[in-house]
């Protein structure tokens, strides 16, 4: 009889129009905060409820749209599968090696290799000299261990353009030419991107063939240069370098 009763409590609440109004708005506000990696407004949110929710919309969630001059809400990914749409519909309708390519930067940036590789191959047959075609196309084949065919795409590249999309595509050669044990070329392409570029992954890797070559000064320095520019670097870049510099302080503690 009293389990009745509190059932029948339960049923009411749950079946209350308020309650699954503010039980919304929660799951919305705790989503928002997931995004922007909020994590403390996140936990609060998720255990103390509704009251948190509603701080976290006035303290956070205003301010931070008013700078963005975004939409009021918008599920993760959403905007690239609109995109996606997009593109498909031009692919149809126009079937330009610019859009191939796009779709492809777009699989590529969801961590899809198989689907970007069908995108680039359709853009490269309607385009074989565009070096922005080229270049996602090569890393692309460097992460499904295509490397020969990947050192080809990029030389074409970077003989066109050394500084091709600010050393990222020299990095990407370089990336291919360790797995195809081609040491010192990897080597001369990572001096090369550090000429013009601070990269913290180019340091770091660059200090690991040092290190195997015996140079361990040229190896420390490297290192050490991560270290520092760690501490002068945004936030936004400490956060995309955090693996590199972590790594870079794991070798410095063997050295």
């Amino acid at each position: 009889m009293q389990l009745a009763l509190i059932l029948d409590d339960w049923r009411e609440i749950l079946t209350n129009p308020f309650f699954l109004i503010m039980t919304a708005f929660q799951i919305w506000m705790l989503v928002d905060a997931i995004r922007r990696e909020e994590w403390l407004w996140s936990v609060l949110i998720f255990f103390f409820g509704a009251f948190s929710a509603m701080l976290y919309y006035f303290m956070v969630y205003r301010s931070a749209k008013a700078m963005e001059k975004g939409p009021s809400f918008e599920w993760p990914g959403a905007a690239e599968r609109e995109r996606i749409k997009q593109l498909e519909e031009q692919i149809h309708h126009l079937d330009k090696a610019h859009h191939h390519a796009e779709l492809g930067d777009i699989y590529q940036k969801q961590g899809k290799p198989d689907k970007a590789l069908a995108c680039y191959e359709a853009a490269f047959e309607r385009d074989p000299e565009d070096v922005d075609i080229l270049g996602p196309y090569g890393q692309c084949l460097i992460k499904l261990d295509q490397l020969e065919k990947a050192v080809t795409m990029l030389e074409k590249v970077i003989e066109e353009n050394p500084k091709h999309d600010y050393g990222a595509t020299m990095m990407a050669l370089a990336n291919a030419y360790s797995k195809l044990d081609s040491t010192d070329k990897a080597r001369v392409a990572l001096e090369t991107v550090l000429e013009t570029q601070t990269y913290a992954e180019a340091r770091v890797l660059l200090a690991e063939i040092y290190k195997k070559q015996g140079m361990s000064n040229e190896a420390l320095q490297q290192l050490q240069e991560v270290i520092e520019d760690e501490k002068h670097a945004p936030s936004f870049v400490q956060k995309k370098d955090k693996v590199w510099t972590r790594k870079a302080r794991q070798l410095l503690d063997q050295m």
